[in-house]
């Protein structure tokens, strides 16, 4: 009995394995069919989402070539501008008085100019009662003494520029970090900042209030601040505003760059004071012995000024210690 279950067994699982395998073969060509028809399916999906895949990094492609074509059209712009500002020697008188933080116009400053000119001349012609002295003092006080002053202005208002200015782009920064747009930055710099940034970033103020974007206001800061660092950051914002980016950073940026560059002209400063109190003494030492013995034997030295071989001496004089003079501040004097 147990012999005939197992045989019965057998044949039901042999006859199972052969239905199934019969089963199997008839139905193999559809079941492959199917299998390939997916497998092309497949394909055929992955193929158009490669395709829209690089569709979209051709249209990524295009629009960075774009935007990159675009900042180089700015920059160069901004080149252009620059090269033309320095290809002037000297700025005009009305950009001078401007950047010298003078409220006045040039024909108030030629005014004043005649005005002291004149009074100085007269004081000095009632002292000395000479018309060459009185001459030589109206050309002084009245041509040269008004620029030189102008001049220093200028000087000390662009070294006060320079001290404040990161100090206010790290206002900006923490402004635009806490959320506030970069207009609403550069009013709070305006507003509350040192002077003289913020005289500078209230005229930017006032350029937009006139129709002006951001990047043309900004860049008019460097044809009143004539410095490398105002240039700089007219280039940062026109990037910014070209390409995008983080604005807070590259503002950071900039500022450990100002900051970088102060504390290298610093040490070049140390570094050279050597040199340069050697060449204050060197210079300074031909008139300091002429008094000296001018003071102790007059007679023997006034021979160089009586005498016409004696001034011959003293022109060539002259003319070495001023190329001896011009060869040390070459030396001394380095650009950054």
């Amino acid at each position: 009995m147990f012999g005939l279950d197992t045989v019965v067994v057998a044949i039901i699982g042999l006859a199972a394995l052969s239905a199934g395998a019969l089963g199997y073969g008839v139905l193999y060509s559809r079941i492959e069919g199917d299998r390939k028809t997916e497998n092309r399916v497949k394909r055929v999906k992955a193929a158009e989402t490669d395709r829209s895949k690089a569709s979209a990094a051709r249209d990524r492609l295009a629009e960075a070539n774009k935007r990159r074509k675009s900042v180089q059209d700015s920059l160069k712009t901004l080149e252009e501008k620059n090269k033309e500002n320095d290809r002037r020697a000297s700025p005009p008188l009305k950009d001078r008085l401007a950047q010298a933080g003078l409220g006045i116009s040039v024909k108030q400053f030629y005014f004043l100019s005649a005005i002291l000119g004149l009074l100085v001349g007269f004081l000095a012609f009632v002292a000395y009662g000479s018309l060459y002295v009185a001459a030589g003092a109206l050309i002084v006080f009245g041509a040269g003494m008004p620029r030189w002053i102008i001049g220093f202005l200028r000087g000390r208002r662009l070294k006060a520029f320079l001290t404040e200015f990161p100090n206010a782009l790290d206002i900006m920064v923490r402004s635009i970090k806490s959320g506030l747009p970069l207009n609403d930055a550069i009013r709070m710099i305006s507003a509350e900042g040192q002077e003289p940034v913020r005289t500078e970033f209230k005229r930017i103020v006032e350029a937009q209030q006139m129709g002006m974007n951001v990047p043309e206001a900004c860049g008019r800061l460097y044809s009143r601040i004539p410095l490398p660092e105002a240039n700089f950051f007219a280039i940062v914002i026109a990037i910014q505003a070209q390409a995008g980016g983080n604005l807070s950073e590259a503002l950071g940026n900039l500022s450990r760059v100002l900051r970088d560059r102060k504390k290298m002209k610093a040490k070049i400063n140390a570094l050279s004071m050597e040199a340069k109190a050697s060449a204050v003494i060197i210079g300074a030492l031909p008139f300091i012995v002429a008094f000296l013995v001018y003071l102790t034997s007059p007679e023997y030295i006034m021979i160089l000024f009586t005498d016409s071989r004696g001034h011959l001496i003293l022109g060539a004089s002259a003319i070495w210690m001023s190329i001896g003079v011009l060869v040390m501040r070459n030396m001394i004097n380095f650009d950054i």
